[in-house]
C-alpha cells in the first residue's frame, strides 16, 4: 500500500512540475480585496489553491484518526481486563474430591496380636 501512495505522490509532483514549466511565463493579477492586488504566476496560484484545499481536510483526517485510535485503545484495554481476571479476583480453588470411596461406618481394624 505504501508503494501505491508513493507512486501517486510522485505522479502528482510530476504533473505539477510539467504544468509549472508550461505556464511559468504567464503572469496574472489576483484581486484579494479592493485595493489589494496580487501579481503572481499561474503555477504559484495553482499550488497555493491546492494547499488551501487539502490542508484543512488533512488536519481533519488526522484528528479523526487520532480520536479513533484512542477509542480503540481504550476498548482493547477494557476488553483485556474483562477477559482475564487478575490473580486477586480469582476464587480459591476447591479441594478435589477423592476418587477412593470411604465406607460410611468404618470397622475397627483387628487388634494387634503383640499387645
Amino acid at each position: 500500500m505504501q508503494i501505491v501512495r508513493t507512486i501517486l505522490w510522485i505522479a502528482l509532483l510530476v504533473a505539477i512540475l510539467a504544468f509549472s514549466f508550461g505556464n511559468w511565463d504567464k503572469q496574472i493579477d489576483v484581486r484579494i480585496w479592493p485595493g489589494i492586488v496580487w501579481d503572481t504566476r499561474v503555477p504559484a496560484l495553482v499550488i497555493v489553491s491546492f494547499l488551501i484545499g487539502i490542508v484543512p481536510m488533512w488536519l481533519y483526517h488526522r484528528g479523526v484518526r487520532w480520536r479513533h485510535t484512542r477509542r480503540i485503545t481504550a476498548l482493547e484495554q477494557a476488553t483485556s481486563q474483562m477477559a482475564a481476571p487478575r490473580a486477586d479476583d480469582r476464587p480459591a480453588p476447591t479441594p478435589a474430591a477423592s476418587t477412593v470411596a470411604e465406607p460410611a461406618n468404618p470397622v475397627d481394624p483387628e487388634p494387634d496380636a503383640r499387645s
